[in-house]
């Protein structure tokens, strides 16, 4: 009789209870969210890290490439290590970008010295006031009459005369440099352009503002929005840490008519290819330097039809139907370009389209970042066979039309005769 009422009752006491610990775990959350909220969690982060001051030449950094193009300390004579400091994820990723700092200036001097190229500044027209940035030219890259190879490199950290920071870093300079490309250009008689699409803006410290001086009488609303700042700084806090940037805050100038690797590559046709003296133009675009390409071919599709002979593309990311490409610059794709892709299948396989545009064949590698480098010889190979078609088809050409010629001749022959 009275067990359904204790039952009742001890129902009634469970939910009390669950409710007050609710109440509690409520509270405690609050309080955390409060006690976190007074912590600076940058200084917190900074608080045993070294100072980040880091050599400015590899020589200071105890590195040097040896004979065969890798990366070795100069007293240890081990590869470069990323992990320096244990547990300092962010420090070793900050000595890391230094470090690729470096790189890039050793390529640079690579480029002007082993090479032999000469940099040439964009916009041609910069004052001495604005940004700029830089492409390199070989010696007869504007005056060679048969062949110019153009070279374009993905996106990312990467510049002029690099196919990837991080093979020069832990492989070699070979398979992450483009200096193997130019090289045997040059053997084989090409003028060469290495274009620059990532050198997009210059980057300078923003000016500290002054505090007002009515600061302290703004409005409650201001007040609100600048702590909604400093609330969002704090959650930003566990992205930083997983994707360190640069100290301090920047800004950045974009470089006039440069400022996106599109807009580089088609202000680099439209001031240097497009009146180099070279009968066939020969590209090789690598990752992000094919889409690039691609959205020349839409801008300039007469002019590059009339001097690109043959397009290697290293696992581009291009999308004709994204890019809204039209039907004839896709067959004319299809009919000159060639796509090495990362794939485990040999090199050279043909791999499934996933595209009606470029032909794709594996790179020997699902290594991103080694397409290029893997399908080295196999680039060459194609440019060769490309241009002994297009010698052929203009021998063809130049034939028949000798030969109509020759016939209207002698057809006003005969008729005269008459």
């Amino acid at each position: 009789m009275h067990t359904r009422p204790c039952a009742f009752k001890l129902f009634i006491l469970w939910i009390i209870m669950a409710h007050i610990s609710g109440q509690e775990d409520k509270e405690k959350t609050t309080a955390l969210k409060d006690l976190l909220s007074r912590i600076d969690l940058d200084e917190l982060m900074k608080k045993d890290e070294p100072p980040l001051n880091f050599p400015k030449t590899l020589e200071e950094f105890q590195y040097a490439f040896n004979e065969q193009g890798q990366l070795r300390h100069t007293k240890t004579g081990e590869p470069f290590v990323f992990n320096a400091r244990e547990d300092l994820h962010r420090w070793n990723q900050k000595r890391y970008e230094a470090l690729g700092e470096i790189i890039t200036q050793y390529v640079y001097q690579l480029l002007e010295t082993k090479c032999n190229m000469t940099k040439e500044i964009v916009p041609v027209d910069a004052s001495e006031e604005e940004p700029k940035s830089f492409i390199y030219l070989s010696a007869d890259a504007m005056s060679n009459p048969s062949k110019l190879l153009v070279l374009i490199h993905g996106d990312g950290v990467v510049r002029a005369g690099q196919w990837a920071r991080r093979l020069i870093i832990n492989q070699d300079l070979d398979s992450g440099s483009q200096i193997p490309f130019i090289t045997r250009a040059k053997e084989e008689g090409y003028g060469v352009m290495v274009l620059n699409p990532n050198q997009n803006h210059l980057e300078q410290a923003k000016p500290i503002p002054l505090p007002s001086p009515e600061a302290s009488d703004e409005p409650a609303q201001k007040r609100e929005r600048k702590d909604d700042r400093e609330s969002k700084k704090k959650r930003d806090f566990y992205e930083k840490y997983r994707n360190p940037q640069k100290e301090g805050e920047t800004e950045l100038i974009p470089i006039r008519e440069n400022s996106s690797s599109e807009e580089h590559v088609q202000y680099v046709w439209d001031h240097f290819v497009s009146k180099a003296a070279a009968r066939n133009v020969f590209i090789i675009a690598h990752s992000y330097g094919g889409l690039s390409f691609v959205n020349l071919m839409k801008h300039r599709e007469a002019e590059v039809k009339s001097r690109v002979c043959a397009v290697a593309m290293t696992d581009s990311v291009h999308n004709i139907w994204h890019q809204e490409v039209n039907k004839s610059v896709q067959e004319w794709l299809h009919q000159h370009c060639r796509n090495w892709v990362s794939s485990p299948e040999p090199l050279d396989t043909p791999v499934e389209p996933m595209l009606t545009d470029c032909p794709r064949v594996s790179a020997g590698t699902e290594r991103h970042e080694l397409t290029s480098w893997r399908s080295f010889n196999s680039i060459f190979q194609f440019f060769s066979e490309a241009r002994l078609a297009g010698e052929k088809y203009e021998e063809e050409s130049s034939s028949a039309v000798t030969t109509r010629s020759s016939h209207r001749t002698k057809h006003k022959q005969d008729h005269d005769d008459l």
